[in-house]
Protein backbone atom coordinates (compact mmCIF):
# COMPACT_ATOMS: atom_id res chain seq x y z
CA UNK A 1 0.00 0.00 0.00
CA UNK A 2 1.60 3.38 -1.09
CA UNK A 3 2.44 5.83 1.87
CA UNK A 4 0.24 8.48 2.30
CA UNK A 5 1.60 11.93 2.87
CA UNK A 6 -1.07 14.50 4.57
CA UNK A 7 -0.60 17.97 3.05
CA UNK A 8 -1.13 19.21 6.64
CA UNK A 9 0.93 22.59 5.73
CA UNK A 10 -2.23 24.02 2.73
CA UNK A 11 -4.50 25.67 5.05
CA UNK A 12 -1.45 27.96 5.91
CA UNK A 13 -2.23 30.99 3.73
CA UNK A 14 -2.32 35.31 3.47
CA UNK A 15 -5.76 36.34 4.77
CA UNK A 16 -6.90 38.69 3.03
CA UNK A 17 -6.78 41.45 5.81
CA UNK A 18 -2.99 41.43 5.19
CA UNK A 19 -3.09 42.64 1.20
CA UNK A 20 -5.26 45.26 2.26
CA UNK A 21 -2.83 46.43 5.11
CA UNK A 22 -0.04 45.97 2.52
CA UNK A 23 -1.48 48.50 -0.01
CA UNK A 24 -2.47 50.85 2.23
CA UNK A 25 0.81 50.90 4.26
CA UNK A 26 2.26 51.79 0.73
CA UNK A 27 -0.03 54.17 -0.40
CA UNK A 28 0.85 56.17 2.99
CA UNK A 29 5.06 56.22 1.85
CA UNK A 30 3.84 57.74 -1.11
CA UNK A 31 4.11 60.87 -2.37
CA UNK A 32 0.67 63.34 -2.64
CA UNK A 33 -0.95 63.72 -5.65
CA UNK A 34 0.77 59.88 -6.87
CA UNK A 35 -0.05 56.97 -8.69
CA UNK A 36 1.70 53.29 -8.43
CA UNK A 37 1.34 51.17 -11.80
CA UNK A 38 2.65 47.29 -11.27
CA UNK A 39 1.65 44.84 -14.40
CA UNK A 40 1.78 40.84 -13.50
CA UNK A 41 3.79 38.29 -15.19
CA UNK A 42 3.01 37.20 -18.61
CA UNK A 43 3.36 33.80 -19.80
CA UNK A 44 6.56 32.36 -20.90
CA UNK A 45 7.08 30.20 -23.97
CA UNK A 46 8.92 26.96 -23.39
CA UNK A 47 9.06 25.82 -26.77
CA UNK A 48 7.19 26.50 -30.20
CA UNK A 49 3.52 26.57 -28.77
CA UNK A 50 3.59 25.47 -25.24
CA UNK A 51 4.54 27.18 -21.97
CA UNK A 52 6.29 27.41 -18.77
CA UNK A 53 3.78 26.82 -15.91
CA UNK A 54 2.97 30.48 -14.71
CA UNK A 55 4.59 32.07 -11.77
CA UNK A 56 3.07 35.07 -10.39
CA UNK A 57 5.14 38.12 -10.07
CA UNK A 58 6.54 38.52 -6.33
CA UNK A 59 6.02 42.41 -5.93
CA UNK A 60 2.16 42.02 -7.82
CA UNK A 61 1.50 38.63 -5.53
CA UNK A 62 2.95 40.33 -2.07
CA UNK A 63 0.26 43.00 -2.76
CA UNK A 64 -2.70 41.35 -4.26
CA UNK A 65 -2.51 37.39 -3.78
CA UNK A 66 -4.25 37.47 -7.27
CA UNK A 67 -2.18 34.63 -9.27
CA UNK A 68 -3.16 35.18 -12.55
CA UNK A 69 -1.17 36.84 -15.48
CA UNK A 70 -2.00 39.92 -17.67
CA UNK A 71 -2.86 41.64 -14.91
CA UNK A 72 -2.70 45.33 -13.62
CA UNK A 73 -2.28 47.07 -10.22
CA UNK A 74 -3.13 50.88 -10.28
CA UNK A 75 -3.09 52.57 -6.95
CA UNK A 76 -4.16 55.97 -6.40
CA UNK A 77 -4.02 57.66 -3.09
CA UNK A 78 -6.48 59.66 -2.33
CA UNK A 79 -9.27 59.11 -5.28
CA UNK A 80 -12.81 59.51 -4.29
CA UNK A 81 -14.03 56.77 -6.58
CA UNK A 82 -11.76 54.24 -5.08
CA UNK A 83 -8.35 54.14 -4.70
CA UNK A 84 -7.39 50.49 -5.53
CA UNK A 85 -8.17 49.98 -9.26
CA UNK A 86 -7.38 45.85 -11.21
CA UNK A 87 -7.00 45.35 -14.89
CA UNK A 88 -7.73 41.62 -15.81
CA UNK A 89 -8.56 38.89 -18.45
CA UNK A 90 -12.46 39.06 -18.78
CA UNK A 91 -14.26 36.04 -17.98
CA UNK A 92 -14.43 33.71 -21.21
CA UNK A 93 -16.14 30.35 -20.72
CA UNK A 94 -14.54 29.35 -24.09
CA UNK A 95 -11.20 30.32 -23.27
CA UNK A 96 -12.07 28.77 -19.64
CA UNK A 97 -12.45 25.43 -21.04
CA UNK A 98 -9.46 25.43 -22.24
CA UNK A 99 -7.16 26.99 -20.28
CA UNK A 100 -9.01 26.94 -16.82
CA UNK A 101 -11.26 29.58 -14.41
CA UNK A 102 -10.98 33.55 -14.52
CA UNK A 103 -12.11 36.00 -12.00
CA UNK A 104 -13.12 38.32 -13.95
CA UNK A 105 -13.32 42.20 -13.45
CA UNK A 106 -15.96 41.12 -10.73
CA UNK A 107 -14.18 38.43 -9.03
CA UNK A 108 -11.60 40.96 -8.32
CA UNK A 109 -14.30 43.53 -6.65
CA UNK A 110 -15.68 40.68 -4.39
CA UNK A 111 -12.98 38.73 -3.62
CA UNK A 112 -9.11 40.87 -3.85
CA UNK A 113 -10.18 44.02 -2.69
CA UNK A 114 -10.52 46.41 -5.96
CA UNK A 115 -12.65 48.93 -5.98
CA UNK A 116 -13.00 49.44 -9.45
CA UNK A 117 -11.82 46.49 -12.07
CA UNK A 118 -11.62 46.53 -15.65
CA UNK A 119 -11.41 44.29 -18.54
CA UNK A 120 -7.03 44.32 -19.64
CA UNK A 121 -7.72 45.33 -23.26
CA UNK A 122 -9.37 48.70 -21.71
CA UNK A 123 -5.98 49.68 -20.41
CA UNK A 124 -5.24 51.77 -23.20
CA UNK A 125 -8.20 54.27 -22.81
CA UNK A 126 -8.48 54.10 -18.96
CA UNK A 127 -5.43 54.49 -17.80
CA UNK A 128 -4.04 57.78 -19.23
CA UNK A 129 -7.18 59.14 -17.48
CA UNK A 130 -5.61 58.16 -14.02
CA UNK A 131 -2.15 59.25 -14.83
CA UNK A 132 -3.48 62.76 -16.00
CA UNK A 133 -3.26 65.04 -12.73
CA UNK A 134 -0.91 63.29 -11.04
CA UNK A 135 2.50 64.58 -9.89
CA UNK A 136 4.57 61.32 -9.62
CA UNK A 137 4.23 58.16 -11.25
CA UNK A 138 5.40 54.72 -9.01
CA UNK A 139 6.78 52.23 -11.46
CA UNK A 140 9.75 49.64 -11.38
CA UNK A 141 11.42 50.99 -14.87
CA UNK A 142 13.15 48.60 -17.19
CA UNK A 143 11.88 45.22 -15.26
CA UNK A 144 8.98 44.66 -18.53
CA UNK A 145 10.40 46.40 -21.41
CA UNK A 146 7.30 46.25 -23.05
CA UNK A 147 5.21 47.45 -20.58
CA UNK A 148 7.44 50.33 -20.35
CA UNK A 149 7.01 51.20 -24.05
CA UNK A 150 3.47 51.53 -23.71
CA UNK A 151 3.30 53.86 -20.24
CA UNK A 152 6.22 55.95 -22.43
CA UNK A 153 3.21 55.92 -25.07
CA UNK A 154 0.36 57.02 -22.42
CA UNK A 155 2.61 59.66 -20.95
CA UNK A 156 3.52 60.86 -24.82
CA UNK A 157 0.02 61.11 -26.08
CA UNK A 158 -0.92 62.82 -22.78
CA UNK A 159 2.15 65.70 -23.17
CA UNK A 160 0.36 66.14 -27.10
CA UNK A 161 -2.81 67.24 -25.74
CA UNK A 162 -0.93 69.38 -22.86
CA UNK A 163 -2.16 72.85 -24.93
CA UNK A 164 -5.91 71.27 -24.52
CA UNK A 165 -5.44 71.43 -20.85
CA UNK A 166 -4.09 68.00 -19.94
CA UNK A 167 -1.51 67.83 -17.32
CA UNK A 168 0.54 64.76 -17.42
CA UNK A 169 3.22 63.74 -14.33
CA UNK A 170 6.69 65.67 -14.51
CA UNK A 171 7.97 62.67 -12.00
CA UNK A 172 8.89 59.34 -12.20
CA UNK A 173 9.90 57.17 -8.66
CA UNK A 174 11.23 53.56 -8.72
CA UNK A 175 8.48 51.81 -6.70
CA UNK A 176 11.05 48.78 -5.78
CA UNK A 177 12.61 51.20 -3.09
CA UNK A 178 9.60 51.50 -1.24
CA UNK A 179 8.08 47.98 -1.61
CA UNK A 180 10.68 46.27 -1.90
CA UNK A 181 11.89 47.48 1.70
CA UNK A 182 8.36 46.36 2.81
CA UNK A 183 9.14 43.03 1.86
CA UNK A 184 11.92 42.67 3.64
CA UNK A 185 10.35 42.49 7.20
CA UNK A 186 8.40 39.68 7.49
CA UNK A 187 4.82 38.95 9.24
CA UNK A 188 3.73 36.41 11.63
CA UNK A 189 1.78 34.36 8.73
CA UNK A 190 4.93 35.05 6.31
CA UNK A 191 6.84 33.47 8.80
CA UNK A 192 4.33 30.48 9.01
CA UNK A 193 4.43 29.76 5.17
CA UNK A 194 8.31 29.99 5.20
CA UNK A 195 8.32 27.80 8.43
CA UNK A 196 6.25 25.30 6.24
CA UNK A 197 8.86 25.46 3.29
CA UNK A 198 11.49 25.08 5.61
CA UNK A 199 9.68 21.96 7.24
CA UNK A 200 9.03 20.51 4.01
CA UNK A 201 12.41 20.90 2.80
CA UNK A 202 14.07 19.07 5.69
CA UNK A 203 12.03 16.17 5.41
CA UNK A 204 13.14 16.40 1.94
CA UNK A 205 17.04 16.35 2.68
CA UNK A 206 16.39 13.75 5.35
CA UNK A 207 15.04 11.36 3.09
CA UNK A 208 17.72 12.28 0.46
CA UNK A 209 20.31 11.07 2.75
CA UNK A 210 18.70 7.80 3.62
CA UNK A 211 18.01 7.47 -0.35
CA UNK A 212 21.64 8.24 -1.65
CA UNK A 213 24.22 5.22 -2.42
CA UNK A 214 27.00 4.44 -4.72
CA UNK A 215 25.95 3.71 -8.07
CA UNK A 216 22.77 6.17 -8.27
CA UNK A 217 22.45 9.16 -10.41
CA UNK A 218 22.46 12.97 -9.54
CA UNK A 219 19.57 13.24 -11.41
CA UNK A 220 17.99 10.16 -9.45
CA UNK A 221 18.93 11.80 -6.31
CA UNK A 222 17.49 15.26 -7.23
CA UNK A 223 14.19 13.01 -8.00
CA UNK A 224 13.76 12.15 -4.68
CA UNK A 225 13.69 15.63 -3.89
CA UNK A 226 10.94 16.67 -6.12
CA UNK A 227 9.13 13.95 -5.18
CA UNK A 228 9.16 14.67 -1.31
CA UNK A 229 8.03 18.32 -2.31
CA UNK A 230 5.36 17.61 -4.52
CA UNK A 231 3.79 15.19 -1.98
CA UNK A 232 3.49 17.05 0.79
CA UNK A 233 1.92 19.94 -0.88
CA UNK A 234 4.56 21.88 -2.74
CA UNK A 235 4.23 21.09 -6.22
CA UNK A 236 7.87 23.21 -7.21
CA UNK A 237 11.45 23.81 -6.60
CA UNK A 238 12.31 27.13 -5.49
CA UNK A 239 14.92 27.43 -7.84
CA UNK A 240 17.10 24.40 -9.75
CA UNK A 241 17.78 22.03 -7.45
CA UNK A 242 21.83 21.38 -7.08
CA UNK A 243 23.27 17.80 -6.75
CA UNK A 244 27.18 18.18 -6.83
CA UNK A 245 28.57 14.54 -6.33
CA UNK A 246 32.38 14.42 -6.27
CA UNK A 247 34.40 17.22 -8.13
CA UNK A 248 30.78 18.81 -9.28
CA UNK A 249 30.21 19.90 -5.50
CA UNK A 250 33.30 22.25 -6.55
CA UNK A 251 30.82 23.82 -9.10
CA UNK A 252 28.66 26.63 -6.86
CA UNK A 253 25.74 26.38 -9.64
CA UNK A 254 26.44 22.81 -10.42
CA UNK A 255 22.61 22.03 -12.49
CA UNK A 256 23.40 19.03 -14.88
CA UNK A 257 22.94 16.55 -12.54
CA UNK A 258 24.19 14.20 -14.92
CA UNK A 259 26.58 12.50 -13.48
CA UNK A 260 27.30 8.71 -11.71
CA UNK A 261 27.82 9.02 -7.83
CA UNK A 262 30.67 6.91 -6.74
CA UNK A 263 31.64 5.27 -3.76
CA UNK A 264 33.88 7.72 -1.65
CA UNK A 265 31.90 10.77 -3.21
CA UNK A 266 30.87 13.64 -0.84
CA UNK A 267 27.14 14.74 -2.16
CA UNK A 268 26.46 18.92 -2.18
CA UNK A 269 22.66 18.98 -2.69
CA UNK A 270 21.57 22.49 -2.35
CA UNK A 271 17.50 22.30 -2.25
CA UNK A 272 14.45 23.49 -1.11
CA UNK A 273 10.56 23.66 -2.43
CA UNK A 274 8.28 26.63 -2.97
CA UNK A 275 5.45 26.80 -0.89
CA UNK A 276 2.36 29.21 -1.16
CA UNK A 277 5.12 31.56 -3.12
CA UNK A 278 7.74 31.69 -0.21
CA UNK A 279 11.06 29.69 -0.46
CA UNK A 280 13.16 28.00 1.64
CA UNK A 281 16.86 26.68 0.77
CA UNK A 282 19.12 24.62 1.89
CA UNK A 283 22.30 23.16 1.52
CA UNK A 284 23.59 19.76 3.17
CA UNK A 285 26.56 17.72 2.10
CA UNK A 286 27.13 13.71 2.88
CA UNK A 287 29.01 11.26 1.99
CA UNK A 288 27.57 8.80 -0.05
CA UNK A 289 28.82 5.38 1.26
CA UNK A 290 27.32 6.92 4.75
CA UNK A 291 30.62 7.40 6.00
CA UNK A 292 33.05 10.19 5.98
CA UNK A 293 36.82 10.08 5.31
CA UNK A 294 38.91 11.97 7.86
CA UNK A 295 39.66 14.54 5.04
CA UNK A 296 36.03 15.00 4.14
CA UNK A 297 35.25 15.05 7.94
CA UNK A 298 38.36 17.82 8.70
CA UNK A 299 36.89 20.17 6.21
CA UNK A 300 33.57 19.55 6.99
CA UNK A 301 34.17 20.33 10.33
CA UNK A 302 35.65 23.51 9.61
CA UNK A 303 32.23 24.79 7.81
CA UNK A 304 29.91 23.26 10.46
CA UNK A 305 32.06 25.61 12.91
CA UNK A 306 32.01 28.68 10.76
CA UNK A 307 28.54 28.26 10.28
CA UNK A 308 27.25 28.16 13.78
CA UNK A 309 29.59 31.43 14.58
CA UNK A 310 28.07 32.82 11.42
CA UNK A 311 24.40 31.97 12.84
CA UNK A 312 25.58 33.31 16.31
CA UNK A 313 26.00 36.10 14.78
CA UNK A 314 22.82 36.81 13.11
CA UNK A 315 21.14 38.40 15.85
CA UNK A 316 19.40 42.19 15.60
CA UNK A 317 21.67 45.05 16.21
CA UNK A 318 24.89 43.43 14.62
CA UNK A 319 25.81 44.56 10.75
CA UNK A 320 24.64 42.41 7.72
CA UNK A 321 27.95 41.73 6.87
CA UNK A 322 29.00 40.19 10.54
CA UNK A 323 27.94 36.60 9.71
CA UNK A 324 30.22 36.71 6.72
CA UNK A 325 32.95 38.11 8.52
CA UNK A 326 32.86 35.19 11.62
CA UNK A 327 32.57 32.93 9.13
CA UNK A 328 35.81 34.06 7.05
CA UNK A 329 37.63 34.02 10.42
CA UNK A 330 36.25 30.57 11.48
CA UNK A 331 37.82 28.94 8.02
CA UNK A 332 40.78 30.82 7.27
CA UNK A 333 41.90 29.64 10.89
CA UNK A 334 41.28 26.22 9.79
CA UNK A 335 42.44 26.23 6.42
CA UNK A 336 45.71 27.38 8.38
CA UNK A 337 45.60 24.24 10.53
CA UNK A 338 45.30 21.91 8.15
CA UNK A 339 48.00 23.34 5.96
CA UNK A 340 46.34 24.77 2.90
CA UNK A 341 47.19 28.06 3.85
CA UNK A 342 49.91 29.77 5.10
CA UNK A 343 50.96 32.92 6.73
CA UNK A 344 48.92 34.66 9.50
CA UNK A 345 44.96 35.06 9.83
CA UNK A 346 44.73 38.64 9.99
CA UNK A 347 47.14 38.89 6.69
CA UNK A 348 45.28 35.90 5.34
CA UNK A 349 41.72 38.17 5.61
CA UNK A 350 43.07 41.79 4.90
CA UNK A 351 44.68 40.01 1.68
CA UNK A 352 41.60 37.76 0.51
CA UNK A 353 43.68 34.97 0.03
CA UNK A 354 40.87 32.43 1.40
CA UNK A 355 38.74 33.39 -1.54
CA UNK A 356 40.66 30.51 -3.16
CA UNK A 357 38.49 28.31 -1.22
CA UNK A 358 35.86 30.00 0.15
CA UNK A 359 34.81 32.79 -2.84
CA UNK A 360 31.36 33.80 -2.45
CA UNK A 361 29.38 35.53 0.57
CA UNK A 362 28.05 33.55 3.80
CA UNK A 363 24.07 34.61 3.02
CA UNK A 364 21.60 36.44 1.11
CA UNK A 365 18.18 37.25 1.80
CA UNK A 366 15.23 35.11 1.57
CA UNK A 367 11.29 35.28 1.33
CA UNK A 368 9.43 35.18 -2.10
CA UNK A 369 12.79 35.22 -3.74
CA UNK A 370 15.10 33.33 -3.16
CA UNK A 371 17.49 35.64 -3.63
CA UNK A 372 15.30 38.20 -1.93
CA UNK A 373 14.39 42.28 -2.12
CA UNK A 374 15.80 44.70 0.44
CA UNK A 375 19.32 46.89 0.27
CA UNK A 376 21.90 45.11 1.95
CA UNK A 377 23.89 48.54 2.65
CA UNK A 378 22.44 52.00 2.89
CA UNK A 379 24.61 55.20 2.20
CA UNK A 380 27.18 52.68 1.32
CA UNK A 381 27.03 51.29 5.29
CA UNK A 382 25.85 47.69 5.54
CA UNK A 383 23.17 47.36 6.83
CA UNK A 384 21.81 46.54 10.30
CA UNK A 385 20.08 43.75 10.90
CA UNK A 386 16.32 43.86 12.37
CA UNK A 387 13.65 41.37 14.14
CA UNK A 388 11.74 40.01 11.00
CA UNK A 389 14.33 40.05 8.11
CA UNK A 390 15.26 36.12 6.87
CA UNK A 391 18.43 35.27 5.46
CA UNK A 392 20.33 32.23 4.25
CA UNK A 393 23.83 31.14 6.56
CA UNK A 394 26.04 29.28 3.74
CA UNK A 395 29.27 29.17 3.93
CA UNK A 396 31.45 26.62 2.17
CA UNK A 397 35.17 25.36 1.07
CA UNK A 398 35.93 24.03 -2.63
CA UNK A 399 39.07 22.59 -3.43
CA UNK A 400 39.14 22.52 -7.07
CA UNK A 401 40.16 18.50 -8.23
CA UNK A 402 42.77 20.31 -10.59
CA UNK A 403 45.05 22.60 -7.17
CA UNK A 404 48.41 21.21 -7.16
CA UNK A 405 48.83 23.44 -5.05
CA UNK A 406 46.96 21.01 -2.15
CA UNK A 407 47.98 17.47 -1.11
CA UNK A 408 45.93 14.82 -3.19
CA UNK A 409 44.02 13.86 -0.47
CA UNK A 410 42.22 17.54 -0.23
CA UNK A 411 41.40 17.74 -3.86
CA UNK A 412 38.18 17.72 -4.95
CA UNK A 413 36.56 18.40 -1.87
CA UNK A 414 33.40 20.53 -2.31
CA UNK A 415 31.23 21.35 1.18
CA UNK A 416 28.53 23.70 1.64
CA UNK A 417 26.09 23.80 4.73
CA UNK A 418 23.40 25.83 4.15
CA UNK A 419 20.51 27.36 6.75
CA UNK A 420 17.76 29.65 7.17
CA UNK A 421 17.73 32.10 10.12
CA UNK A 422 14.75 34.52 11.20
CA UNK A 423 16.13 37.68 13.01
CA UNK A 424 14.28 37.82 16.44
CA UNK A 425 14.18 40.84 18.98
CA UNK A 426 16.86 38.36 20.99
CA UNK A 427 18.81 36.33 19.42
CA UNK A 428 17.58 33.82 16.38
CA UNK A 429 15.46 31.17 14.88
CA UNK A 430 16.92 28.86 12.82
CA UNK A 431 13.84 27.64 10.83
CA UNK A 432 15.46 24.82 8.89
CA UNK A 433 16.94 23.42 11.77
CA UNK A 434 15.48 19.69 11.82
CA UNK A 435 17.70 18.68 8.63
CA UNK A 436 20.26 16.85 9.62
CA UNK A 437 23.97 18.36 9.69
CA UNK A 438 26.48 17.27 12.48
CA UNK A 439 28.88 14.65 11.23
CA UNK A 440 27.44 11.98 14.02
CA UNK A 441 23.96 12.79 13.06
CA UNK A 442 24.36 12.18 9.55
CA UNK A 443 26.14 8.77 9.30
CA UNK A 444 23.25 7.62 11.96
CA UNK A 445 20.28 8.79 9.62
CA UNK A 446 22.73 7.05 6.59
CA UNK A 447 23.38 3.89 8.64
CA UNK A 448 19.48 3.79 10.18
CA UNK A 449 18.48 4.27 6.68
CA UNK A 450 21.24 0.76 5.51
CA UNK A 451 19.94 -0.80 8.22
CA UNK A 452 16.39 -0.93 7.90
CA UNK A 453 16.83 -1.85 4.39
CA UNK A 454 18.88 -4.81 5.24
CA UNK A 455 16.50 -5.54 7.56
CA UNK A 456 13.89 -5.58 4.86
CA UNK A 457 15.48 -7.55 2.31
CA UNK A 458 16.44 -10.06 5.19
CA UNK A 459 13.34 -10.28 6.04
CA UNK A 460 11.64 -10.70 2.47
CA UNK A 461 14.51 -13.75 1.93
CA UNK A 462 13.00 -15.00 5.38
CA UNK A 463 9.67 -15.16 3.62
CA UNK A 464 10.46 -16.59 0.58
CA UNK A 465 12.04 -19.58 2.42
CA UNK A 466 9.09 -19.95 4.77
CA UNK A 467 6.95 -19.65 1.42
CA UNK A 468 9.17 -22.33 -0.53
CA UNK A 469 8.92 -24.93 2.14
CA UNK A 470 5.39 -24.34 2.90
CA UNK A 471 4.44 -25.58 -0.95
CA UNK A 472 6.62 -28.18 -0.96
CA UNK A 473 5.36 -29.68 2.24
CA UNK A 474 1.57 -29.03 0.89
CA UNK A 475 2.97 -31.23 -2.62
CA UNK A 476 4.41 -33.59 -0.47
CA UNK A 477 1.23 -34.45 1.31
CA UNK A 478 -1.18 -33.70 -1.60
CA UNK A 479 -1.89 -36.94 -3.77
CA UNK A 480 -0.82 -35.71 -7.10
CA UNK A 481 1.49 -39.32 -7.81
CA UNK A 482 0.54 -41.91 -9.77
CA UNK A 483 0.22 -44.11 -7.19
CA UNK A 484 -1.74 -42.36 -4.71
CA UNK A 485 -3.91 -41.92 -7.41
CA UNK A 486 -4.62 -45.72 -7.87
CA UNK A 487 -5.06 -46.23 -4.06
CA UNK A 488 -7.42 -43.39 -3.77
CA UNK A 489 -9.97 -45.15 -7.33
CA UNK A 490 -9.71 -48.82 -5.71
CA UNK A 491 -10.75 -46.95 -2.00
CA UNK A 492 -13.60 -45.12 -4.06
CA UNK A 493 -14.58 -48.75 -5.65
CA UNK A 494 -14.44 -50.47 -2.31
CA UNK A 495 -16.69 -48.05 -0.89
CA UNK A 496 -19.14 -48.16 -3.91
CA UNK A 497 -19.65 -51.95 -3.66
CA UNK A 498 -20.28 -51.83 0.07
CA UNK A 499 -23.08 -48.95 -0.42
CA UNK A 500 -24.21 -51.89 -3.34
CA UNK A 501 -24.33 -54.62 -1.20
CA UNK A 502 -26.08 -53.38 1.82
CA UNK A 503 -29.37 -51.86 -0.30
CA UNK A 504 -29.29 -55.64 -1.90
CA UNK A 505 -29.79 -57.06 1.38
CA UNK A 506 -32.45 -54.86 2.79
Amino acid sequence: MAKSYPYQYLNTRIKSEEYVERRETLMAHMADNSIAILPSATLQIRSNDTEYKFRQDSDFNYLTGFLEPDSVLVLVPGREKGEVIYFCREKDPDKELWDGYREGPEGLCASYGADDAFPINDIDDILPGLLESRERVYYAMGRRPEFDQRIMNWLNALRATARNGSHPPGEFSDLNHLLHDMRLFKSRPELKLMQAAADISCMAHNHAMATCEPGMYEGQLEAEYLHQFGVRGAPAAAYNTIVGAGANACVLHYVENNQKISDGDLVLVDAGCEFQSYASDISRTFPANGKFTKAQQAIYEIVLEAQYAAIDATVAGNHWDDPHNQSVRVIGQGLLDLGLLEGDLNEIIETEKYKEFYMHRVGHWLGMDVHDVGDYKICDEWRVLEPGMVMTVEPGIYISPSNKGVKAKWRGIGIRIEDNVVVKRKGNDVITSAAVKTVADVEKQMAKARTSKSSKNKLGVSKAKKSVQKKARAKKASPKTKASKKTLAKKIKTKKRAAIKKRKKS
